[in-house]
């Protein structure tokens, strides 16, 4: 077998796999619509609610240089509906400002501490925040996050069930003022709209959004808090969540509006961070890894784990073999058909959003459906994170907060309530 004959028995495999595993998360499509099915709003007298307990919430917003942001991000919670909750302000060593308007923001309001701390890392910051929070329910929050009015009601219905650990919420761009910024407003209807709702109607929902997570206070503490050395924290005590014997919920309704990447250079600091944090973190708990001793989610993290890391590797190496193939007049498909799979791959992704635009009611988004075409590039942007991440971790490259530069960008369209009638969109 010439070098060129294996290039090409590579393309066509890793293709197929490629293709394989896409058609698998076809699925999500009607789990995402049976989600919604079985989460219509019904009276129920006897169902339980950890709401009927009136439970105090803490919420936790560690904070590291948010001048910028975190004044709009604590008059957002305090002007919720649900009343009966604490404010916890960490400020982790920042060198601005931050420290200065939390406590000015602590002294002004009766339901805000803040509390200030040598810098840590996000995890530590949080750890703080844990030790000094009274609440039943602890919510973790990035000072960026602005919510809405209902967010933290819909957070706690989110604990129907005694075995609820942790919910969920879905997290939106705020800053819709740049070209990248729109397109991860679309694209993150598909991760957050579609995505977690099949995985949770799964019990398979893998991490708890760092920026509108809620956990039960003593599991969290029963577990030991979050780990300060990894770069995941969230998604790493989503796991233990899930090995304790507990399950994720998510609540499409409980929205959080945040700050995405405006630049090239902080999406792919985010992006290698993110990685990091689910390579740490399958470092960590390998083990769970198609153990049917955590039920569905066990199983599900060996296809996770395929699809999230594995692939995307598998992608760029194709990427990289094709032109190659082409040149040497070996290419897989003929030209003329690989550009009609291109555009066939293009209309499908844009079905997928509009789908996904639909669940969320979100139809205001649909004026970002230009961004599509950019998705190809996004996909593999995010394959050469995800190599450059594995590559640090091989290395045994220091492991940063590397939090976004906040630019305090609030789009207004960002924050008007949907054509629903219901929560912003």
């Amino acid at each position: 077998m010439t070098l060129i004959d294996f290039a090409l028995a590579f393309v066509e495999v890793g293709g197929v796999t490629i293709l394989g595993f896409g058609a698998i998360k076809a699925l999500y499509i009607p789990l995402a619509l049976y989600f919604n099915r079985v989460h219509r709003p019904r009276k129920a007298k006897h169902r339980y609610s950890v709401i009927s307990g009136n439970p105090l919430v803490s919420v936790i917003v560690p904070g590291y240089n948010e001048a910028v942001v975190i004044t709009n991000c604590v008059e957002s919670i305090l002007a919720s509906r649900y009343k009966r909750l604490e404010v916890i302000l960490v400020d982790d060593g920042s060198t601005d400002s931050t420290a200065e308007i939390m406590g000015g923001l602590a002294d002004r309001h009766e339901r805000v501490q803040f509390i200030s701390r040598a810098n840590a890392g996000k995890g530590a910051a949080l750890n703080t925040g844990i030790g000094a929070a009274r609440g039943d329910i602890l919510m973790f929050v990035d000072a960026d996050g602005i919510f809405a009015a209902d967010t933290l009601m819909h957070m706690l219905q989110g604990f129907d069930h005694p075995k609820v650990g942790a919910v969920c919420g879905d997290d939106r761009p705020v800053n819709l003022n740049r070209i990248q910024t729109r397109m991860l407003a679309v694209l993150s209807h598909v991760g957050t709209g579609l995505v977690r709702r099949a995985l949770s109607l799964m019990h398979c929902l893998p991490i708890v959004s760092g920026n509108i997570g809620a956990f039960r206070a003593d599991l969290v503490r029963e577990l030991g808090g979050f780990h300060e050395a990894t770069l995941g924290e969230d998604l790493e005590l989503t796991w233990r969540v899930y090995k304790a014997g507990y399950r994720v919920n998510f609540q499409p309704k409980a929205l959080v509006y945040a700050e995405s990447p405006s630049t090239m250079g902080g999406l792919w600091r985010q992006r290698v961070r993110w990685s990091r944090g689910l390579v740490q973190t399958l470092r960590l708990h390998f083990g769970m890894l198609g153990s049917t001793k955590y039920g569905p989610f066990g199983l599900f993290l060996v296809f996770n784990s395929i699809t999230m890391v594995l692939i995307p590797i598998l992608q760029l190496a194709v990427l990289a073999v094709l032109p190659f193939l082409y040149i040497a007049g070996r290419g897989p498909v003929p030209g003329d058909v690989l550009a009609i799979l291109g555009w066939l791959g293009l209309f499908v992704s844009f079905l997928l959003i509009v789908f996904s635009l639909g669940l969320n009611g979100s139809w205001r988004d649909a004026r970002f459906l230009w961004t599509v075409p950019l998705w190809p590039l996004y996909s593999v942007f995010v394959g050469l994170a995800l190599a450059s991440a594995i590559a640090k971790e091989v290395r045994g490259a220091p492991a940063r907060w590397n939090k976004l530069q906040r630019t305090g960008v609030v789009s207004v369209a960002a924050l008007e309530t949907d054509a629903t009638g219901g929560a912003p969109a």
